[in-house]
């Protein structure tokens, strides 16, 4: 049986590793959800798992600046790592709104008034339902919750190669997004090389009016067949990042590249 006290600090700092993930991971940080929901999820988490990681062997459930910052650092890590998800998608949706001719199609996010790219916006959408429909949004909490054992309460040390290891997965990000586009890639660039052989076989051929409508419908075409094997490459890659920030946060575990 824990103490009144003792019980309150490990709930905040439960809520500290928790928020750090909710701030940034895919679907927790999605902005259809609201602020205060979040907010009540973070604390009703932290709240249930307050009791049972206060006593775990080598928790150290003591509020201040040192352990606060290993269990922000904690959570970042999880949230940061998941975050690179949603960049790849973003950076393919970009890729092939210029192959499909909409690189100028924007849309305006109404909570940051940012303008995001329209085929971004809707690869993003597609990774939040797949990791709904995958379930790997429970993964992810799950995953967290098992880190209070692994990286007890105010025992978290940040290697020296973390910083490292997370800029060269943010690297990485740009080798799967291509792979994501590639298959629309390729077809647009057989559009463009077939309108110019027709081009030089036939001078009076309008090919700049052509090869808009034809790579976007070639394009789309592929992309809706090709959407099948979408889920089975998202959920590999979101798979892979949460098992990088897994090896980030466990003592034990060794470092290598995402």
């Amino acid at each position: 049986m824990i103490e009144w006290s003792e019980f309150l600090s490990a709930m905040v700092l439960a809520l500290v590793r928790v928020g750090g993930m909710v701030a940034f991971a895919p679907f927790f940080s999605a902005d259809a959800l609201p602020v205060r929901t979040r907010a009540v999820f973070t604390v009703l988490v932290a709240f249930l798992l307050a009791p049972v990681v206060a006593g775990l062997r080598g928790a150290h459930a003591a509020v201040d600046v040192q352990t606060i910052l290993g269990e922000l650092a904690v959570g970042l890590v999880y949230g940061l790592s998941l975050a690179l998800f949603n960049e790849m998608l973003l950076f393919a949706g970009q890729v092939l709104g210029l192959q499909l001719s909409f690189s100028l199609v924007n849309l305006l996010d109404p909570s940051s008034s940012i303008q995001t790219p329209l085929m971004g916006a809707l690869l993003q959408w597609m990774g939040t339902l797949v990791i709904v429909a995958a379930g790997l949004d429970r993964v992810l909490l799950a995953s967290l919750v098992r880190s209070f054992r692994a990286v007890p309460l105010g025992s978290f040390a940040m290697r020296a190669a973390t910083p490292g290891v997370l800029v060269h997965a943010a690297g990485g990000i740009f080798l799967a997004a291509l792979e994501l586009a590639a298959p629309v890639l390729a077809a647009t660039l057989l559009v463009d090389l077939g309108v110019a052989l027709m081009g030089k076989l036939s001078p009076q051929l309008p090919v700049m009016s052509l090869t808009v409508p034809i790579k976007t419908l070639a394009g789309f075409g592929l992309l809706a067949a090709t959407l099948a094997l979408w889920p089975r490459f998202l959920e590999a890659g979101f798979d892979g990042l949460l098992d990088l920030a897994q090896r980030l946060v466990e003592p034990t575990a060794g470092l290598g590249g995402g």
